[in-house]
């Protein structure tokens, strides 16, 4: 029986109960006693009594499926977080990208450790978070070393064309001298 069903099954005992109670018979003189028939409450009662341990340990089961995700979830998220720190500490340490790559990593390890402490309710938000600014992280790290770059071509590009004319200047200059 599925537990909706076993569910369903206990609540329509009581009820039973509470009907036969509620419809039983008044003894005279008493006015808040009445009469029912014993075998059938005792064997409503033998029913409900079978119906609910298996209901309290499906209760069990889920709870402590539950906290082993969440444990299971927090070490993850953990995880994360420790190869972030990692990843950040490794890079170049001698260029101002690294102090901004710095600063960046010293936030997110704050909204790590911040948002670690809520991870019972968002554990897969937070996962997903950390990774995305990582991802910025090193995203922005890459576009300043790639316009470095760009800067740096352009300047010996520059230098070399320079060099390039000054060459072809001194050899005018020398066949204008040679033909006179």
């Amino acid at each position: 029986m599925s537990e909706e069903k076993s569910l369903t099954a206990v609540m329509d005992m009581i009820e039973s109960l509470y009907t036969a109670v509620s419809e039983a018979w008044g003894v005279p003189l008493g006015n808040d006693k009445c009469i029912i028939e014993r075998e059938v409450m005792l064997k409503t009662l033998n029913d409900i009594k079978a119906a609910l341990p298996s209901e309290l340990s499906e209760a069990k089961r889920l709870v402590s499926a539950r906290d082993e995700f969440i444990g299971n979830a927090k070490r993850e998220a953990e995880s994360i977080r420790k190869n972030a720190e990692d990843t950040a500490r490794s890079m170049i340490e001698k260029q101002e990208i690294v102090r901004v790559a710095k600063a960046q990593s010293a936030e997110m390890v704050a909204n790590a450790e911040y948002k670690s402490k809520e991870l019972r309710r968002v554990a897969s938000e937070y996962v997903d978070d950390i990774l995305r600014r990582t991802e910025e992280t090193v995203a922005e790290a890459l576009k300043a070393v790639n316009q470095s770059r760009a800067s740096f071509r352009t300047l010996a590009g520059a230098a070399a064309a320079s060099d390039d004319k000054t060459t072809e200047n001194a050899d005018e200059e020398n066949s204008a001298a040679d033909d006179e």
